[in-house]
């Protein structure tokens, strides 16, 4: 999931990244008077960093009400069609400090080994959503893990069953996975207090090098650091997973096969301020919901519009308003495409937001458009009034049994049962967000560029959904095309029917799985 717009342009996007947040974490692996962790499983050796939540380190008797419980381990089976797969899932954390040993952070993961595999030799992915302040729920129970929610867009209600299903397109069968939530998200907890605690964590550089950090140690923590090791991030995953990467390369001597992105967002800079560039992004996926509704749609379904956006479109936005004329072809051109009101689209010049996009495409009928999935609809609340007051049906309906399955399978599958609360998405973590330094937005191309220029054996996924709204899949498309030769080559992208989370389409996870499956294994 990531963050709303408005959201990014309403933060102040003035400090820079405290020395004490990069310093420390640097260090963190290395807390005082380190000791073993007495729940590994038996024949797992606990590297060096590798304790206990429940353990004692140093002085921190101030954060004990704030522990998670001790890890647990449990053996599990599952069946699926023509194969039963025996694994052992590991929910547990791992405490990060800062650079005088003093404990910052409990950061908590969920993972999935195959029991009688190679360790040397079997593959591991780590994967985290976005938001920022999402949980891995998402990913875990909608795509990749061995449990799946059905998450059937417009069946699915807020009141709907929570129980999950084995899930036969688990990536179980050629990587092991774990599945990382960021501080403030899931059972992960702050066990530290001040504000230089959440600066070190809730900041662009801060929160990939925390996640770095939590890589490293779980692979040392159970003696993976030779396996073939690949990221995947959803959403601001985007942004998140090239810097992950780069900052394993440079800062904790780990290799990283492969990166998986998940409807990215690579780039703040196109949907910020006046830019046009959000026109183009927007305008395909725009069009593939107006055709959607007629009938099913692939992208090269959408060539034409492809091609129109990137050229006359784009020369028209450039002319601007004061020239009347190539503002009206363009407005008459987006209502034709689009199916909304000529007037309509004449009176915002053709520049339809995605909030105005999302009330105006069936307003006729009273009703909005998903964010996440725009071809999910929903009614308005308000469909009278002149404000937009309205929230996604795409994605809130998803936010009660996506998190009472999450604390189901953790408590009663895997038998680890923290307290407080499970945060699936917690806004509280985008409202406070050091989004960059002075007026530059964050961005991962350049992290991008970087991790495939050291790596000449990297190789990059991208996937996107059609109907996404929030990362529509054009954005992605026009910054992967400014790469250079060099790194497009070993970059495969990849737009299948759905939202941004296009894997609860049971035809698009599957032909996604099938994508990872090949990168995996080449």
């Amino acid at each position: 999931m990531v963050m709303r717009l408005p959201a990014l342009r309403r933060a102040a996007l003035v400090l820079a990244v405290s020395t004490f947040a990069l310093a420390g974490f640097a260090r963190a692996d290395d807390p005082p008077q380190p000791r073993a962790e007495t729940t590994a499983p038996a024949g797992q050796k606990v590297g060096r960093g590798g304790n206990a939540p429940g353990a004692s380190q140093g002085s921190s008797s101030a954060a004990e009400p704030h522990r998670l419980p001790s890890d647990s381990t449990t053996k599990q089976t599952l069946d699926l069609p023509g194969r039963a797969l025996g694994f052992t899932a590991t929910a547990g954390s791992i405490r990060v400090f800062d650079g005088k040993g003093e404990p910052l952070a409990d950061i908590a993961y969920t993972s999935y080994e195959l029991d009688g595999a190679d360790r040397a030799t079997r593959p591991v992915t780590f994967l985290f959503n976005g938001g920022p302040g999402a949980s891995s729920a998402w990913l875990q129970f909608g795509a990749a893990g061995p449990w799946r929610l059905p998450l059937d867009g417009e069946a699915l209600s807020p009141s709907a069953s929570p129980e999950v299903k084995p899930n036969t397109e688990t990536w179980l069968d050629f990587t092991d996975l774990v599945f990382i939530d960021p501080v403030s998200t899931g059972y992960s907890r702050f066990v530290a207090s001040g504000e230089d605690a959440r600066k070190s964590f809730y900041s662009v550089d801060g929160d990939a090098n925390s996640i770095a950090l939590v890589i490293r140690r779980w692979l040392e923590k159970h003696d993976r650091l030779t396996s073939p090791k690949y990221v995947g991030g959803e959403s601001y995953g985007g942004i998140r997973g090239p810097k992950v990467v780069r900052q394993l390369q440079l800062q904790h001597g780990v290799g990283v096969r492969g990166l998986i992105l998940v409807s990215p967002l690579l780039d703040f800079r196109e949907f910020t301020g006046t830019s046009l560039l959000q026109y183009v992004a927007t305008l395909p996926s725009y069009v593939a919901v107006a055709r959607e509704a007629k009938g099913p749609v692939k992208r090269t379904d959408l060539a034409d519009v492809e091609a129109y956006a990137r050229g006359e479109f784009l020369a028209d936005l450039v002319k601007g308003e004061a020239d009347k004329e190539a503002t009206n072809r363009l407005a008459d051109k987006v209502a034709e495409l689009t199916g909304i009101d000529q007037a309509v689209s004449r009176r915002l010049a053709g520049r339809f937001d995605v909030g105005e996009f999302r009330r105006e495409f069936d307003r006729k009928n009273g009703k909005v458009t998903g964010r996440y999935d725009a071809s999910v609809r929903g009614y308005d609340p308000y469909p009278d009034s002149s404000s937009s007051r309205f929230g996604d049906p795409s994605g809130d309906a998803l936010q009660a049994p996506l998190t009472s399955a999450a604390v189901d399978v953790l408590t009663r599958k895997l038998n680890w049962r923290p307290d407080g609360s499970y945060e699936v998405h917690n806004g509280a973590v985008e409202g406070n967000w050091d989004f960059g330094r002075g007026i530059n937005p964050p961005q991962s191309v350049s992290e991008l560029r970087q991790i495939l220029a050291t790596d000449g054996k990297l190789n990059v996924l991208v996937a996107h959904g059609l109907f996404d709204l929030a990362t529509p899949y054009f954005g992605s498309k026009r910054v992967l095309d400014q790469l250079p030769a060099f790194a497009t080559r070993r970059v495969k992208f990849v737009v299948y029917p759905g939202g941004h989370m296009f894997y609860s389409r049971d035809g698009s996870r599957q032909a996604f799985r099938s994508e990872v499956e090949a990168l995996i294994r080449e």
